[in-house]
């Protein structure tokens, strides 16, 4: 397997997941993922978005989408595409209680357009798990 086949599936394109476990509840990682903090970290220059099915947004540096899953505690599942891209990605969000002060947070994102840009996204998602750990 080549470098430019690692994370290519026939179905999704290019994709990456990246998970950390955090030492907090699922309802402190839910809370601080869609606080206007935890949005900026995350989505990107925005300080609300409507969680709910449909809604769509749009960052201050032109990134948008639309929600598409919203599981309140459990999963957010959306478009999300910078300026530039040709077609939007998905992005997932998902929290997975694994005890009542331990919950792990997992990303994972597809439909990206080739190697470059799935490295790129692996970096920020772990630079925004691990900014995750540090406030919480």
């Amino acid at each position: 397997m080549d470098a430019k086949s690692v994370g290519l599936t026939q179905s999704a394109g290019y994709q990456i997941g990246v998970r950390r476990t955090l030492p907090v509840s699922q309802q402190q990682a839910w809370d601080f993922l869609v606080s206007p903090e935890g949005l900026k970290l995350w989505l990107g220059d925005i300080e609300q978005v409507d969680l709910e099915p449909g809604a769509e947004y749009r960052c201050g540096d032109g990134t948008s989408g639309q929600m598409r899953v919203v599981k309140p505690l459990q999963q957010l599942r959306l478009t999300w595409q910078k300026p530039g891209w040709e077609k939007a990605s998905t992005l997932q969000i998902r929290l997975l209680p694994i005890h009542e002060d331990r919950t792990t947070v997992a990303f994972h994102q597809e439909h990206l357009d080739g190697p470059q840009t799935r490295a790129l996204m692996k970096v920020r998602m772990e630079v925004i798990l691990g900014k995750m750990a540090e406030k919480l």
